[in-house]
């Protein structure tokens, strides 16, 4: 299956407009930096907090890097909901130089 992707600068702007981002990284991972607004789901517990993701016509989904939500972007699929994967993932943001937050 293939995911759509977009790019940090196209997230940005799609944030601004109002979209839902998930991150679906470890509760550790984002309390060391996130991308504001987040909603969080730990990609393990998805299929099963599936329901628990606003609804909303624009889902993009992040994590570290692409990886992890790519598949979430493929379980959120076969849900019937559209998410696109954010290339690059939190790392792209960071480095975009982007504001973030953090627990510490």
């Amino acid at each position: 299956m293939a995911v759509e992707e977009t790019t940090v600068d196209e997230l940005a702007a799609r944030l601004e407009a109002g979209a839902v981002l998930l991150d679906v990284r470890e509760p550790n991972e984002i309390a060391q930096v996130r991308v504001p607004g987040i909603v969080a789901i730990p990609l393990g517990e998805l299929p099963a907090r599936i329901d628990d993701i606003p609804e909303g016509d624009e889902l993009y989904v992040i994590c570290r890097s692409g990886a992890r939500s790519a598949r979430a972007c493929e379980v959120i699929a076969a849900s019937g909901r559209r998410a696109v994967n954010v290339a690059g993932g939190t790392i792209a943001w960071v480095d975009s130089g982007r504001p973030t937050e953090s627990d510490g």
